[in-house]
């Protein structure tokens, strides 16, 4: 297997905790009291966001050749990075 594609996969599974997460805060959204359904928008708002970043740096690297996507690999963490911070802050935040 190659080190690009075994990448791949590996954010490809990270993504899938990701969207997991999310739909987890949507659903508690549902339940939720006026305030809290507030809250929980603002988040599930910020994240699909940030969601939405990294599935785009994702299919760069889908779509990059076996000599170019280690130069995308910065971006992609990058991306990486911020969701799995954003995704920590949210559950967090929401937690209080």
């Amino acid at each position: 297997m190659s080190t690009k594609k075994a990448y791949k996969q590996k954010l490809e599974a990270e993504m899938e905790l990701a969207q997991a997460k999310l739909a987890e805060m949507k659903a508690q959204a549902k339940s939720a009291t006026a305030d809290a359904r507030v809250k929980y928008a603002k988040q599930v708002v910020e994240l699909e966001q940030k969601v939405d970043a990294a599935k785009a740096k994702l299919k760069e690297l889908s779509e990059a050749s076996e000599d170019a996507w280690e130069h995308l690999k910065d971006g992609v963490e990058n991306a990486w990075s911020t969701l799995r911070a954003a995704v920590q802050d949210a559950a967090a935040k929401l937690k209080k």
